[in-house]
């Protein structure tokens, strides 16, 4: 007679298998039997605050706001049209280079220097000219429009 064909090793590993089977069906038994239904919609439901914060108390009604619809503002405010005598600024040609076309004017009010473009005059300037003109902002900051020498 022949031995057997089972070795030490094979019996282990049916041994292991056999234990993680029972153990896998154990947990699921006690999955099973530890099992509640769903919680009610009561129990689920949740409330935001005067504050913003999540509560499980229902808000007081008697705390309760009401908004007229036109007075909500989703996007960025639209910025009124101002006086146009106000956009109309002063200033002096601190810096103008004719041959290159750019230059320089010092904003007599907010001390600041705005750039010039010589497609945005309307008629000759040099520098330490006294001009009136309007502003925009370009590409890269402020730039003077509509420039004329001051009388």
């Amino acid at each position: 007679m022949g031995k057997s064909q089972e070795t030490f090793a094979k019996k282990e590993k049916e041994k292991k298998k056999l234990k993680q089977r029972q153990d896998k069906e154990e947990k699921m038994d006690e999955r099973k039997a530890n099992v509640k239904k769903g919680k009610s919609l009561e129990e689920m439901m949740a409330y935001i605050d005067e504050n913003g914060n999540i509560s499980a108390t229902p808000p007081d009604p008697r705390k309760k706001k009401t908004f007229k619809q036109e007075d909500v503002q989703i996007s960025v405010p639209k910025t009124e049209a101002g006086d146009p005598a106000d956009l109309i600024r002063k200033g002096v040609v601190t810096f103008f280079n004719g041959d290159k076309g750019f230059g320089f004017i010092k904003d007599l009010e907010t001390q600041e220097s705005v750039f010039i473009h010589v497609n945005q005059l309307q008629e000759p300037i040099k520098e330490n000219d006294k001009v009136i003109f309007e502003v925009e902002m370009g590409h890269k900051g402020p730039s003077a429009i509509n420039v004329k020498k001051a009388p």
